[in-house]
C-alpha cells in the first residue's frame, strides 16, 4: 500500500482474536519471524502485541465473548472515536461496541458495516498503530469482500472520507489517492456461511516460501502462491485455529 504510516482514516493496526493464544504466538513466530509480548497486566486481558524488531506490527488477543469468531479484524484510525461512530449509525452502520478508553493508550469501538462486514475504529492517544508497514512481516494491504458493494463504498467514503479508484473488478480504497486497499465482491464461488470481512495481507519477501511455512506450522493453504498483473504474488492462508490472512510479495518471484 502508499502508505508507510498510520494516518487519519486508513488502516492502523490489526488484531487477531484466537481461541489459543499460546498456539498463535508460536505460529506467527514461525510464518513471520515475529517477537510477541504479552501485556502482565491483569486487567489486559493476556493482550500480545507482536513486534518485528522493535516495530510493533500486529496485535494478538483471546477471544472476550462466546460469539466472538476467530478472525483478524482490522482497525482504522480516526481523530474522535465517538465522532466516528456516530457518522457509522448515520451511513447506516451498527456499533458492536461502544466507543471505550483502552488504558491512556487510545480509545476504540467496534463496528459492522450495511454489509454485515466487523470493523474497528482506533483513536490514538499514546499508542499510534502499526510501527511498520509494507516490510516482511508487516501489514501491506487491506481487502474488503462484501456482497453489497455499491452500499459499502457509499458507507466507507462517508464515514472516513475514502477516495475510489474505480474498477469493475477490483476499486481501490486510498486516502487523497494514495492506495491502501482494495474490495472483491462475493459472488456465487463464495458459500453463504463466509461472511463479509475484512482481510488483511501481510507483506512478505517470499510468497511461495511462506505457503510451506504455513503448512510446515499446522496451518492451511486456502489460495495457493499466484500472480496479479505479473507485479504481484498473493496467497490466502488459514492459521491452525481458522483465521484466515493474506500475504503478498514481488511478481518475479518463483
Amino acid at each position: 500500500m502508499k502508505l508507510d504510516r498510520p494516518v487519519t482514516g486508513g488502516p492502523c493496526w490489526v488484531e487477531l482474536g484466537t481461541s489459543d493464544l499460546d498456539a498463535a504466538k508460536r505460529f506467527y513466530a514461525d510464518v513471520f519471524g515475529w517477537r510477541p509480548e504479552t501485556d502482565p497486566r491483569q486487567e489486559a486481558g493476556g493482550y500480545t502485541v507482536a513486534h518485528i524488531g522493535d516495530a510493533a506490527v500486529a496485535g494478538l488477543a483471546p477471544l472476550f465473548q462466546e460469539s466472538q469468531p476467530v478472525a483478524w479484524n482490522v482497525s482504522f484510525a480516526v481523530a474522535d472515536a465517538d465522532r466516528a461512530a456516530e457518522r457509522v449509525r448515520t451511513a447506516g452502520g451498527t456499533l458492536l461496541t461502544e466507543p471505550a478508553d483502552v488504558f491512556d493508550i487510545g480509545r476504540f469501538a467496534v463496528a459492522l458495516d450495511p454489509g454485515g462486514a466487523a470493523f474497528q475504529m482506533w483513536q490514538a492517544r499514546a499508542f499510534p498503530g502499526a510501527g511498520l508497514f509494507n516490510s516482511p512481516g508487516a501489514l501491506g494491504w487491506v481487502e474488503l469482500l462484501t456482497r453489497a458493494p455499491e452500499r459499502a463504498e457509499a458507507f466507507y467514503t462517508n464515514v472516513f472520507g475514502w477516495t475510489v479508484r474505480p474498477s469493475a473488478h477490483y476499486p481501490q480504497w486510498g486516502i487523497d489517492g494514495a492506495d491502501f486497499g482494495g474490495m472483491m465482491a462475493m459472488d456465487d464461488k463464495f458459500p453463504l456461511e463466509v461472511p463479509p470481512h475484512w482481510l488483511p495481507y501481510f507483506a512478505v519477501a517470499d510468497v511461495h516460501a511462506t505457503a510451506a511455512a504455513t503448512t510446515a506450522a499446522g496451518g492451511t493453504v486456502l489460495m495457493e502462491p499466484h500472480s496479479i498483473a505479473d507485479v504481484r504474488r498473493i496467497a490466502v492462508l488459514r492459521d491452525p485455529q481458522g483465521a484466515v490472512f493474506g500475504v503478498h510479495g514481488a511478481g518475479a518471484e518463483g
